[in-house]
């Protein structure tokens, strides 16, 4: 399975001043399947330690911290010799040993001839919790479920990848044939059906079947509760649980403006952000928050306590909203159902690929642009049409407020460039600028 995030594995191990790496993200997104295989094959040796599977593994890090100690001792445990060059050693489910992570500040500064990485699924949780982490120390990558590109890799779509990869490459606006266009499409629908993450991608390649696929993906949900059980404070586990269930029906609103009152009555923010924090930093969730003036940096204008939250995969939001797989098979009802719901959400997994941070911008209910993004040193509005509607309110509201350089609309058209309007097909959105 073709992983973009390799490449930048690549990088990191060719740096000259490499640090021991955090690889973040959430559970069953793939990241010990991708580490294993960078080990396998580029590097002669690979150490695969599991923190959640074996405790006794942080009893190594006990005591006083000297990597050349520590890996002399795993060495014996594990019956195996840990050389000093062209080793991969991997700390996977690393969260479960504070000894252990804090360790990643020696190896940078002691033992820097040994390759580190470190990775959890709820590590982004465990860092938001720690105190005296070394910054500075350690390089930061974060794993996400599967592209739009790397699904269709893996169902045997290369041409059409490295197809949509070309046009983002060229400056030329130039309309695609009708009937690629159609099935790129038809292609997107699968994918928003099935979603990006791994285990649901392999099953529908080698099964072709939904049925089995939200099998999977209710298996992947089950799994995230129990995370909540086991994992977060006993006073959050049920907040969390009602924050949760919740979000399909927030984005099923007209406005997806997230509000504490859609979780119950008399929910209120000083209750429940907590839980919010926490999904955010498990890797569940995505924020978009509100920026009423568009200028640079987005991050110093946005409202901190307005925002949307998109759910980390769009399959497993499918599978949470119960959505039968059947509706792939109505024509466009999908990009339109729950109020497009499904449509922003994979434009927000895509983006969120793309490392953008999420920004809307609204004008006192005149008129709301569903994405700002932040592009080449420009703000670019952007409007996601989840019908084939061509009109353009509020992008227009908002060209006459701010006149931005060009407005993007992506849509079920194709691509198009039409004055200062910029349709963009909804498969393309991922690959700005």
């Amino acid at each position: 399975m073709q992983r973009e995030l390799y490449t930048d594995l690549l990088a990191w191990k060719a740096s000259p001043s490499r640090k021991p790496l955090i690889l973040r993200g959430a559970r069953q997104v793939g990241k010990t399947w991708l580490l294993k295989t960078f080990g396998k094959q580029e590097y002669a040796h690979c150490v695969y330690l599991n923190f959640e599977e074996d405790p006794r593994l942080s009893d190594f890090f006990q005591e006083k911290i000297n990597p050349q100690t520590i890996l002399n001792n795993l060495g014996l445990y594990l019956n195996i010799t840990i050389h000093p060059e062209n080793t991969l050693i991997i700390f996977d489910e690393v969260q479960e040993s504070t000894a252990a992570l804090n360790s990643l500040k020696y190896f940078q500064e002691q033992a820097n001839e040994f390759d580190v990485i470190a990775s959890g699924s709820l590590l982004g949780v465990k860092l938001g919790q720690a105190k005296g982490f070394p910054v500075g120390k350690v390089t930061f990558l974060d794993l996400l479920p599967l592209s739009f590109i790397e699904f269709l890799h893996a169902i045997g779509q290369e041409k059409l990848a490295n197809h949509l990869l070309q046009i983002s490459k060229t400056k030329n606006i130039e309309t695609l044939p009708g009937p690629i266009h159609e099935e790129l499409l038809s292609l997107l629908k699968k994918y928003m059906i099935v979603g990006g993450m791994p285990e649901a991608v392999k099953n529908y390649v080698a099964n072709q079947d939904f049925v089995s696929v939200r099998k999977i993906q209710q298996d992947i949900l089950d799994a995230y509760l129990l995370d909540f059980s086991k994992h977060a404070p006993k006073e959050l586990i049920m907040k969390l649980t009602s924050v949760w269930d919740s979000l399909p029906a927030q984005l099923a609103k007209e406005s997806k403006k997230f509000k504490w009152s859609d979780i119950h009555e008399n929910a209120r923010a000083r209750e429940y952000e907590a839980t919010v924090e926490w999904l955010n930093d498990a890797g569940l969730i995505y924020r978009s928050y509100l920026v009423t003036v568009p200028k640079f940096p987005l991050s110093a204008y946005k409202e901190k306590s307005s925002f949307k939250i998109f759910l980390i995969d769009v399959g497993l939001l499918g599978a949470m909203s119960r959505l039968s797989p059947q509706i792939i098979l109505d024509g466009n009802t999908l990009f339109t159902e729950f109020k497009g719901a499904f449509t922003e959400n994979v434009i927000a997994q895509m983006l969120k690929v793309r490392q953008l941070p999420l920004y809307y911008w609204a004008s006192e209910g005149r008129a709301e642009i569903d994405f700002l993004l932040e592009l080449e040193n420009t703000i670019y509005p952007m409007e996601v049409k989840a019908g084939s509607s061509t009109k353009k309110k509020s992008l227009l509201v908002f060209a006459e407020k701010f006149h931005p350089t060009l407005l993007l609309r992506a849509s079920l058209m194709n691509l198009k460039k039409d004055g200062g309007l910029l349709n963009i097909p909804l498969y393309l959105a991922g690959l700005l600028p």
